[in-house]
C-alpha cells in the first residue's frame, strides 16, 4: 500500500450477530505501528472522524471508525419497532468492528477510544473483553454522573436525565435532532446512559453483568483529553470516569482555545484534531 493509497477512506462491511450491519471507515498506513478502534460521540456519524483519522494514519496509527447502530451507514433506525440499549452495542456491535481491526491491522499494539459516549463505552468493553486493547484513550468524554460535573451544571442535569428518558419512551425514539441533543435514538440506550448519569454507576439493560466491577479490574495505559470549555464533558468527569478503572495509570490533559487552534468546546476539535494527536501520540 503506498502512503497516497493510505489516505483514502478504506470501507470495510461489519455484520453484528442479529443481522445489524454498518460501514468500518478505516485509515490504514502502509506499516502501522498501533491501531485505533475509535468509537463516536452520541449521534455523531463516523465519517465526521475522518480528519481525526487522517492525522493519526500519518504518523503510524491504523484508525478504525465504528458506526454507532442507528446513525450513519447503520442499517437499523430507532423507533418503535426498532429499540437497543448497551447490551447489543456492547456485545453485538463493537466485537465486529473489533474482529476488523484483528483482520486488518494484526499483530500491533491496540488501542480503543471514543468521543463523549464513545469514550465511555470504550471503558465499559475494556471491561467485558480486557484483551481488546492495551491502551485506552478518551477525547472530550467523561461519565455523565451529574454529582461529577460542576456546580453550575450539576443542579439540573437530574432533571434533564429522567426528563430525555421519558421523552424517548413516549416517542418510541428520543428525537434528538429535533431538541438539539444526539440522533434519533433508541430509548433503550436512553434509559441505560440516564440511569448512569444518576446512579454514577453503568449498568445494560439484558445484561447481567456489574460493569464497574469489571471495570475496575482492567489494566490498560489510560489517556484522556479535555477541553476547557467543554460543559458535556468536563475535565471533572472525565476523572470520575477513570477512576473506575482503578488499576489503570492515568493522564488527563487540559487543552485551550489557544493550543487546540479552535473553540475548546465538545465538538471543535473534529475539524482541527491536530493538537488532540499531538498530546495523545506525546
Amino acid at each position: 500500500m503506498n502512503e497516497t493509497a493510505a489516505m483514502q477512506p478504506i470501507e470495510l462491511d461489519a455484520q453484528a450477530i442479529d443481522g445489524h450491519r454498518w460501514t468500518v471507515l478505516a485509515r490504514i498506513p502502509a506499516q502501522p505501528q498501533a491501531s485505533l478502534l475509535w468509537l463516536p460521540a452520541l449521534g455523531v456519524a463516523a465519517k465526521h472522524y475522518l480528519p481525526f483519522a487522517d492525522a493519526l494514519a500519518a504518523r503510524g496509527v491504523a484508525v478504525f471508525l465504528h458506526e454507532w447502530r442507528g446513525g450513519g451507514s447503520s442499517s437499523q433506525r430507532a423507533g418503535r419497532d426498532s429499540d437497543w440499549g448497551y447490551r447489543e452495542l456492547l456485545c453485538n456491535d463493537i466485537p465486529a468492528s473489533e474482529a476488523l481491526v484483528t483482520e486488518h491491522a494484526p499483530a500491533v499494539p491496540r488501542i480503543i477510544g471514543g468521543h463523549s459516549l464513545g469514550g465511555q463505552l470504550a471503558c465499559c468493553r475494556l471491561g467485558l473483553s480486557p484483551a481488546t486493547a492495551q491502551r485506552l484513550w478518551l477525547v472530550a468524554s467523561g461519565a455523565p454522573y451529574w454529582r461529577a460535573f460542576p456546580l453550575r451544571t450539576k443542579w439540573f442535569l437530574p432533571f434533564v436525565y429522567r426528563f430525555l428518558a421519558w421523552l424517548a419512551d413516549h416517542n418510541g425514539a428520543l428525537p434528538g435532532r429535533r431538541i438539539g441533543f444526539g440522533g434519533q435514538e433508541a430509548r433503550g440506550l436512553i434509559r441505560d446512559w440516564s440511569r448512569s448519569g444518576l446512579s454514577g454507576r453503568y449498568a445494560a439493560g439484558g445484561l447481567d453483568i456489574d460493569l464497574d466491577a469489571a471495570m475496575a479490574a482492567v489494566e490498560v495505559e489510560a489517556h484522556a483529553v479535555a477541553f476547557d470549555r467543554d460543559w458535556l464533558g468536563p475535565e471533572s468527569s472525565a476523572r470520575f470516569l477513570l477512576s473506575k478503572l482503578r488499576h489503570s495509570p492515568n493522564r488527563i490533559d487540559v487543552l485551550d482555545a489557544a493550543t487546540l487552534g479552535a473553540r475548546a468546546d465538545h465538538y471543535a476539535w473534529m475539524k482541527q484534531p491536530q493538537a488532540v494527536v499531538e498530546k495523545l501520540l506525546g
